[in-house]
């Protein structure tokens, strides 16, 4: 093997992958990029066993072949090498020299053919969506972490579900930690040919390396084939092993009637959580909300560090509530939110609070209260 790429092309591609590459797996070898020379260009693929990789990138090839090196120490020789082109040229036995005339590394890698396969996809059938749309979409999302511990599909997983009204037709992705929701829409007009079916899970650390590979301008391509979620950029494809199992029904927490609606200062009220939660802890992570005529009252308390308290005035008429909330499922919602007033529902201490911004309905935050 022996090829000559464009530096900042080559490091743009193996920064992407090394989230991929830097996970623990029953396999050394996926810690190495696989890179495949041919007269067209080269290939790059990744994988961690769960999410896959592939891209074709133009290069100059003098001579074809197939390598496996080390993902994160490629990265940083090309990250660092003083040239604005990276020659690469297999010498034997897996040994790789990388430079030019000033720079020389000498690399060992690995046998090629022990690279785990990346799913052949064929046939999937696919449809457009706004990549920067897509990118929020998982970024609300993937807010939600699951417990490292935690192995229930429904928790580790996203909801990928396609669904069609009277008025439009809508791609929903939702996550949940049993303790908060959220729904993030993109939606379709009723015309456009959106490939129905049952809805998916697609695990989340999977799902949060896509963000890296998306730009913020055009569409990418999305589909399903096989227990597999396929997304296409231009000359690069990921594909994500799907999850089995189930997610929970989730319309009765929802719903938005019978609440009263609050509207609020997005900056003043995420500013108010931040401070109030000064004083949480590991063991003391709730705070109570009070909702009364006109204003809200915030109160922290933990034994062991001390208590504070704020209020702010609501547009709030309806019946008395006290609640205990963990202020930081507010304040990851609030991050995520672009409108600069946000609308809070909240019926009574036993139901869930919703959270929405105040002219986006393709974002919704549900958050349950806690035990006082």
């Amino acid at each position: 093997m022996h090829f000559t790429i464009d530096q900042k092309e080559f490091l743009n591609v193996l920064s992407k992958v090394q989230g991929l590459t830097g996970r623990r797996t029953s396999l050394a070898i996926t810690t190495n990029v696989l890179i495949k020379a041919s007269n067209s260009g080269i290939s790059i693929m990744a994988t961690d066993l769960e999410t896959g990789f592939e891209g074709y990138y133009p290069a100059s090839v003098e001579k074809e072949g197939v390598i496996a090196l080390n993902a994160r120490k490629l990265f940083e020789i090309v990250r660092d090498f003083p040239s604005e082109e990276i020659r690469m040229n297999e010498i034997e036995n897996h040994w790789i020299k990388i430079g030019n005339e000033k720079v020389e590394f000498n690399i060992v890698g690995m046998n090629p053919d022990d690279f785990p396969d990346i799913p052949l996809i064929e046939n999937a059938e696919f449809f457009d969506i706004d990549a920067l749309s897509f990118n929020k979409m998982i970024e609300r999302t993937v807010i939600i972490s699951a417990a490292s511990d935690d192995k229930r599909a429904h928790i580790i997983g996203i909801y990928l579900e396609r669904i069609e009204n009277e008025e439009n037709k809508i791609v929903r992705m939702v996550s949940t930690d049993g303790s908060r929701l959220s729904t993030a829409d993109y939606i379709y007009d009723k015309k456009y040919e959106l490939p129905l079916g049952e809805g998916v899970l697609i695990p989340k650390k999977g799902i949060s390396e896509v963000i890296k590979f998306l730009d913020q301008e055009g569409t990418v391509k999305i589909g399903f084939k096989d227990n597999n979620f396929i997304i296409k950029k231009n000359s690069e494809t990921i594909i994500i092993r799907l999850l089995e199992g189930e997610f929970p029904k989730y319309d009765d927490i929802t719903t938005k009637g019978g609440t009263n609606s609050i509207y609020l200062d997005k900056q003043q009220f995420l500013m108010m959580l931040k401070r109030m939660s000064i004083l949480s802890s590991e063991d003391y992570k709730g705070v109570i909300f009070k909702f009364l005529n006109e204003k809200l009252i915030i109160n922290s308390t933990n034994p062991e560090i001390g208590e504070s308290k704020e209020d702010m005035e609501i547009n709030y008429s309806g019946n008395p509530v006290e609640a205990m909330f963990n202020p930081r499922f507010f304040i990851e919602t609030l991050n995520v939110i672009d409108d600069e007033k946000i609308v809070l529902k909240i019926s009574n201490e036993e139901k869930p609070c919703l959270i929405e911004g105040e002219n986006d309905a393709n974002f919704l935050s549900v958050i349950m209260p806690m035990k006082i």
